[in-house]
């Protein structure tokens, strides 16, 4: 089992502020949420986001360059762009065209923090990082819009020492925008037929048994667990003032230290908490 929830770094996006401003009043009526974008407060908020990765859970941020390129609003969604685990980090191939010209600068940082860098080679192979759910103990990958099984294929050929197991999502979902792990055996899992269905087939493919934290909204599921220093577990989560009732479900878990952070905005992108950077554990 390898050591979830240990990192020391994280890389995160810049805000495209200019490319924003321009697509949310482009968008106007086609897209209500990204309409209705508050860039300003994006900004603060995403602001507070890296400050708790980096002051409340003390890792080494890397921020990348605003990629203000039409087309590319969703960069801030970093975590789509890689896999990492230990020392090894898998370059995604998102199924935007577009979005692939995020890879380039995601890459150049793993290779300066020496990782193993590995890349999705197959041209009808697609792979969003964020279609990935790495337990600690083995890999589970979602088949979505964004990803499919020639990519899944390259997780399991580029993590050889853990099981790699596909579930299909039939439904315009990413994996972890319902689910993320809450701690070494805990899944939090949205209240949807699709976040039940899609764990009860998480379970039959599994020889490992996870206890379940059900919350209320899949969009609060979306957590980042850490464990920081020797016995302190962490969850950074959505906040009270999004999701009432999910939030106070966090309160199950006493022994830990709760932070909640509001993630209103970058959801108009349709991203959440753990979308936003890509976690890395430089300690091998």
């Amino acid at each position: 089992m390898a050591l979830l929830g240990r990192y020391t770094h994280a890389i995160v996006r810049a805000v495209p502020t200019a490319t924003l401003q321009r697509e949310r009043d482009e968008v106007k009526e086609s897209d209500e949420a990204v309409s209705e974008l508050n860039v300003a407060k994006l900004q603060r908020q995403l602001g507070v986001y890296t400050g708790i990765l980096r002051q409340k859970l003390g890792l080494q941020v890397v921020e990348l360059p605003a990629l203000e390129v039409p087309g590319l609003p969703l960069s801030l969604r970093v975590e789509d762009i890689a896999v990492v685990q230990g020392d090894t980090a898998l370059l995604a191939r998102p199924w935007d065209p577009i979005r692939r010209k995020e890879v380039e600068t995601v890459k150049t940082i793993l290779q300066e923090l020496k990782l193993r860098v590995l890349e999705v080679t197959d041209e009808e192979a697609t792979l969003d990082g964020s279609d990935v759910l790495f337990t600690g103990r083995e890999f589970f990958v979602g088949i979505s819009k964004w990803t499919n099984h020639k990519g899944a294929e390259f997780v399991a050929d580029a993590f050889k020492d853990f099981t790699v197991s596909v579930v299909h999502i039939p439904e315009p979902h990413h994996l972890k925008s319902f689910c993320s792990m809450g701690g070494p055996s805990t899944i939090v899992v949205g209240s949807s037929d699709i976040a039940r269905k899609t764990i009860k087939a998480m379970e039959q493919l599994t020889d490992f048994t996870y206890e379940k934290l059900s919350v209320s909204d899949d969009a609060a599921a979306n957590c980042i667990y850490m464990r920081v220093g020797n016995k302190n577990d962490t969850l950074v989560h959505r906040s009270a003032e999004e999701f009432p009732e999910s939030s106070a479900a966090f309160q199950k878990l006493p022994e830990y230290t709760l932070i909640p952070a509001s993630c209103t905005e970058v959801a108009k992108l349709g991203a959440a908490l753990s979308f936003c950077c890509i976690l890395i554990n430089k300690k091998y």
